[in-house]
This record gives C-alpha cells, structure tokens and sequence, in this order.
C-alpha cells in the first residue's frame, strides 16, 4: 500500500508537464491545420496565423513550472496532496490546450476572409487561456502548502 501511495505522488509530480504537453500538442495541431488552410487562400499575413497556432503551447509551459516546484523528495506524508494537485493541475492544462487550439482554428479561420476581425477573433482564444493560468497560479500557491 506504501508503495502505491508513493507511486501516486511521483506520477502527480509529473502529470503538469505530461498532460500540459499533450494539451498543448494537440491544441497546436488542432490549430496549425486550421493555418495551413488558411495560408493557401490569402496571400499574406502567414505569420499571424502561424503565431495564433502557437498559442496552446502555453499550457506546456504552465506545466513545466508547476512540475518544478512539486518537485521534493517523495513521503508518505506528501504523496496525497502532490498526486492531487498535479494531477488536477495536469488535467486543467490538458483541456486549456485542447480547448485554447479550437478557439485559435476558429479564429484562424474566421479572420481568414475579414482580416479586420482578427484582433477580437482570439478573445475567445485568450479567456480559455486565462483558465489555465488560474490553473497554474493555484497550483503555484497551493503547493507551499504541501509538506517537503
């Protein structure tokens, strides 16, 4: 039992940084397809595009922080609260990334043929974001709470 309760910590430790990426993988791909889409039917502004699909990417990083500083020696007595706060962390990083690259293809695609929209078009892309960042700084603060 000791051991399984170990290993729920480790794995908590590090589900911000492997469940982030994998928000922030698919949230880039989700976007970068709606790019190279776009990019075949105007004839400029391929940056703009390129760097709206990088925009789920952020969650990865959100996830390396969080990751560093759950980072301790694993005990009995800190297992608990780092498996729960990693992993829910990780899991709101996860769904920010998926979510951050539907809104960004929207966009992406919305301002495509009305290229005056395209400031307000990633509100929608920004509001998920700050969820994740809601993620993160509770994460940050509620982790100097957890035994070292």
């Amino acid at each position: 039992m000791d051991s399984m309760i170990l290993s729920l910590g480790w794995l908590g430790m590090y589900a911000p940084l492997a469940l982030g990426a994998v928000g922030s993988m698919f949230g880039c791909a989700r976007a970068g397809m709606a790019a190279c889409g776009a990019l075949v039917e105007v004839e400029s502004g391929f940056g703009r595009f390129i760097a709206v699909a990088a925009m789920p990417s952020s969650q990865a990083i959100f996830g390396v922080v969080v990751t560093m500083v759950l980072r301790r020696d694993i005990t009995l007595l800190n297992s608990p609260g780092i498996f729960g706060l990693g992993f829910l962390t990780g899991i709101a990083l996860l769904l920010s990334g998926l979510a951050q690259g539907s809104a960004c293809a929207s966009a992406i695609n919305a301002s495509k043929s009305k290229l005056e929209i395209f400031g307000i078009s990633l509100a929608p892309a920004a509001l998920v974001e700050g969820f994740a960042v809601f993620a993160f700084v509770f994460a940050l603060v509620l982790s100097a709470s957890i035994p070292k």
